[in-house]
């Protein structure tokens, strides 16, 4: 059993970061390993919990601005970054780094580089990110969530090893869940979140297609929504003006049980996104985030569009008159979603924190012991 190593952990201050991260520290953990969360600035409620001994913040920016003078600055934080984890670093003495993308992962790789200390990257994308496409040529690992990675620097590419992306035991509780029957007359549940964040386009347009369905297969839609706190008070008016069931709140911490729950899911493609839908076998439609430089979500989305799992409709095209179609076809043939939910279910990897926990353990394995202290 692998014990007593020091695993730094690093990981942005968001959700799509930092439950993969939390996934595999759970995994390390169990395993008698200690570890540290590196994080950002923006540490919130999705560091509660987090199975860390420590939780080190180092100074970073994006400089994927337009601004000279702003990109400028972000590289100075970088590099103040840098200068902040390796001091911690050569203090603590990690085994390995592992980075989870996003530019909060940036200094603790890079500082781990200049000590000499071995690195794995993860790609929870089906296209690598900016920040890890930066860290890839002085990782020794590259994890991937998604079978194919497209955007791997040339030289990084005999690296690579497809672990999928880890899942918090929450999700992998719900995934034992199986999907619920449907009939010619039962409630079908439909779950609408954007992320974190939550998306305004789901607060315009969800309600509206809700309206124009039929009066007798509306009545069987049962709603659950993720709306902007702003939004949350108008969605709700909406769907109590059509005398819908309906729960709409700002964010639900029960997100995975919720989904488990459902028989369609309506929501952005972001990669944990993607990976919980699979794992908990969930059909879903949609919609990625416009406006992308990478179209990371396009491509997330597509590999449960192609094994018939996910509709995908691009923001531009997602309107209420074709959302509202979707629907009343749903509706007209439930039996469909069981099948779209054992296609969903057979691109899960519900051991994927397992599979990146190895790839860690096995590069430590590798490294040569340490040099003894002077005398």
């Amino acid at each position: 059993m692998d014990t007593n190593r020091l695993i730094v952990v690093a990981a942005g201050g968001t959700g799509g970061h930092l439950f993969p991260a939390e996934a595999l520290a759970t995994v390390l953990k169990a395993r008698g390993n200690r570890v540290i969360l590196a994080t950002d600035g923006r540490v919130n409620e999705f560091t509660e919990g987090f199975p860390a001994e420590d939780i080190v913040v180092f100074s970073t920016a994006s400089p994927s601005v337009n601004s000279l003078f702003r990109k400028a600055a972000a590289i100075f934080c970088i590099g103040r970054g840098v200068l902040e984890a390796r001091a911690y670093f050569r203090e603590k003495r990690p085994d390995v780094v592992v980075g989870f993308g996003g530019y909060p992962s940036v200094p603790p790789v890079f500082a781990a580089a200049l000590l000499k200390i071995p690195s794995v990257i993860h790609e929870q994308n089906s296209v690598m990110g900016r920040a890890n496409h930066m860290l890839a040529r002085d990782a020794a690992v590259i994890a991937t969530g998604f079978p194919n990675l497209n955007g791997v620097p040339r030289k990084a590419r005999g690296l690579q090893v497809y672990t999928g992306n880890p899942l918090r035991p929450i999700v992998l509780e719900a995934a034992q869940k199986p999907f619920p029957p449907t009939d010619g007359s039962s409630p079908i549940k439909v779950l609408i979140f954007g992320g974190s964040q939550g998306a305004r386009v789901f607060s315009d347009v969800v309600p509206e297609a809700f309206s124009s369905v039929a009066e007798d297969k509306r009545k069987r839609l049962v709603v659950v929504q993720q709306a902007r706190p702003e939004d949350v008070e108008r969605v709700r008016g909406h769907y109590k003006a059509l005398y819908m069931q309906a729960e709409v709140e700002p964010f639900f911490k029960d997100l995975p049980a919720r989904m488990a729950d459902s028989h369609l899911v309506i929501a952005r493609a972001g990669a944990s996104t993607v990976s919980e839908l699979a794992a908990v076998g969930r059909p879903s439609i949609l919609v990625p985030l416009p406006g992308s430089l990478d179209q990371d979500q396009a491509a997330n989305a597509e590999s449960l569009s192609a094994i018939g799992a996910a509709k995908v409709i691009r923001q531009r095209d997602f309107t209420a008159p074709r959302l509202a179609r979707e629907l009343t076809d749903i509706v007209a043939q439930p039996e469909t979603l069981a099948a779209q939910a054992e296609n969903a279910r057979r691109a899960g990897v519900p051991d994927a924190a397992e599979k990146l926990a190895d790839a860690v353990m096995e590069l430590i394995a590798r490294q040569p012991p340490p040099a003894p202290p002077p005398a």
